[in-house]
């Protein structure tokens, strides 16, 4: 067996032999990009103490990467099908490691922000690849298993970030969480040379590079007011940002139809499968980014823990995706997609809704239950929906559907960011005006609305000070403690009631078993080629002619 894996996979006679290797330097690479954005949260306290960020610096430190992330995924999936999907892993990883190690040197907040972009076209390089590499990879029989250990891994990220940058903020600076990415990337890079075979989609003709274009500038324009608005006033930005978003998404879907080979066929919307499950995917990101964002402050700011202590405590979460995706590998086949989807969100919906009994006096076993619940949600829903979802495209179009699928992910965690965040913000900003409102001079009672890290440090000063006092001090805490932790619970309502909304809609569109199997059998002469079929054709291509005609 050759040291490098130089087959690809259209010209193999049967599974790859090395195919559950090839599957850990995919999840791998998936790790670290869903990490980046996880491991941050919990360094945000130093990163602000050090740049002196503002509350609108940090958000685009955060979410800088979430823009190129979710708007570049489609187009760059549709060239990895064309030219190479392993190139496209090996070159995503190669761009998220630069950004990382530019990360880790920089000390200007303009910089870093755009560090995280670089990584951010990385990981959308890095993102579909894994996906599609995976499905390319595996015999029809072998996929779910595949992709629930792919779906778990993105679950394990969302614990696993907060915990590894804990553990280097407890010794090193900030930049430490760039640069863990580096070495974990390199490692990936070799195992994608090694272990994963080169696949590229046969007879694919021109990239629909407008279509791409469309996308780019939709989904772009859409994630950057969704981020900017709800946080920081619907100004002129904003505004003109949705505006974009909204014509550019009728134009795309305009273009899309008429195209001969679009970027991507909108008419996989009409299929009930493969729209209940983006819809799914979407929400379930969203409830969970959204409540982790929110979570991991409360255990940082008002229970005192450290970045690492905060990150230990998000592990059951992580153990709780595994739960779940053990269960939806036994209960899948028997029960059905719609059922455990279903069952999924509404678990997640009610961890949500858990988070509303959240008061000044809640420890760390009042988020132990929802975040639990939430993990199992994710293991138990998002594998299935992702199946489905890669299911609807055919070989030739992976990477798209890779692309399409973590587009809804990302997007759904970046909503959950943004619309939930803008929302902790307002009530938090409102509890503490009621609380404090006229014992503050002007300024010091800004500083402290601006955040509940603003707010501890405004009582810091008062402590300091010889006409406020220790006494005054401890108000103050107390007040930003209470503050926050209403507006914690009055988030959560919101966002239970958004997630609850989700689940109806899912529950509509998602079709039954027997229902779906029909939807699967109409589809499959476009959608599948199995790896068996491949090799089937492979096999007669190689047998002897007999000459007959």
């Amino acid at each position: 067996m050759p040291f490098l894996a130089n087959t690809p996979v259209e010209k193999m006679t049967g599974p790859y032999a090395r195919r559950w290797w090839a599957l850990l330097v995919l999840c791998l690479s998936l790790l670290i990009v869903v990490m980046a954005n996880t491991s941050l949260i919990v360094a945000a306290p130093d990163m602000t103490r050090d740049l002196d960020l503002s509350s609108s610096d940090l958000q685009w430190v955060i979410d800088g990467y979430t823009v190129p992330y979710a708007a570049l995924m489609l187009v760059l999936g549709a060239i990895g099908d064309k030219y190479s999907r392993r190139g496209a892993l090996v070159t995503g990883l190669l761009i998220f490691a630069g950004g990382s190690v530019m990360g880790s040197l920089v000390d200007q907040t303009e910089l870093v922000i755009a560090a995280r972009a670089i990584m951010g076209v990385g990981a959308a390089v890095v993102m579909p690849a894994t996906l599609s590499l995976l499905v390319a990879t595996f015999p029809k029989a072998e996929r779910v298993k595949a992709i629930t250990a792919w779906s778990a891994t993105s679950g394990l990220a969302i614990a696993v970030g907060p915990l590894v940058a804990g553990w280097l903020l407890a010794d090193h600076a900030w930049g430490s969480t760039f640069l863990i990415n580096v070495p974990i990337a390199a490692l990936a890079v070799v195992g994608a040379l090694v272990l994963v075979p080169p696949s590229k989609a046969a007879g694919m003709g021109r990239i629909d590079y407008v279509g791409g274009l469309l996308s780019i500038a939709s989904i772009g324009s859409l994630v950057y007011a969704t981020i900017e608005g709800p946080h920081f006033g619907w100004g002129t930005g904003p505004i003109s940002a949705a505006v974009v978003a909204g014509v550019g998404l009728v134009a795309f879907v305009a273009w899309e139809l008429r195209h001969p080979h679009p970027m991507l066929d909108v008419r996989k919307f009409k299929l009930r499968p493969f729209t209940g499950s983006m819809i799914a995917v979407l929400f379930f990101f969203f409830g969970t980014f959204g409540a982790i964002y929110y979570s991991t402050q409360f255990l940082q700011f008002v229970l005192g823990y450290d970045a690492l202590e905060t990150g230990v405590r998000l592990l059951p979460l992580a153990g709780a995706v595994f739960l779940g995706a053990a269960v939806t590998g036994k209960l899948t086949p028997k029960l059905g997609v719609k059922a455990m989807v279903v069952t999924g969100m509404v678990i997640g919906t009610a961890g949500v809704f858990l988070l509303t009994q959240i008061d000044k006096g809640s420890t760390y076993a009042d988020f132990l239950a929802p975040m639990m619940m939430l993990g199992f949600a994710i293991g138990l829903s998002v594998s299935p929906a992702t199946d489905t979802v890669m299911g609807s495209f055919p070989e030739s179009e992976l990477g798209v559907g890779g692309g399409a699928n973590d587009t809804s992910m990302e997007l759904g965690g970046s909503l959950g960011i943004a619309l939930l965040g803008s929302l902790l913000g307002t009530a938090y900003r409102d509890e503490l005006t009621d609380l404090i409102g006229g014992h503050l001079p002007a300024a010091a009672l800004e500083t402290a609305k601006d955040s509940v890290g603003g707010g501890l440090a405004v009582a810091e000063e008062v402590a300091k000070n010889p006409a406020g006092g220790a006494q005054q001090a401890q108000a103050l805490v107390d007040a930003v403690h209470e503050a926050f932790a209403q507006s914690i619970a009055h988030t959560s309502l919101i966002g239970g009631i958004i997630m609850a909304a989700g689940t109806l809609i899912v529950l509509a569109v998602l079709p039954g078993r027997r229902k779906a199997d029909q939807h699967r059998d109409e589809a499959a002469p476009e959608t599948e080629q199995p790896q068996e079929q491949r090799a089937g054709v492979a096999r007669a291509a190689a047998a002897p002619r007999t000459g007959r005609a």
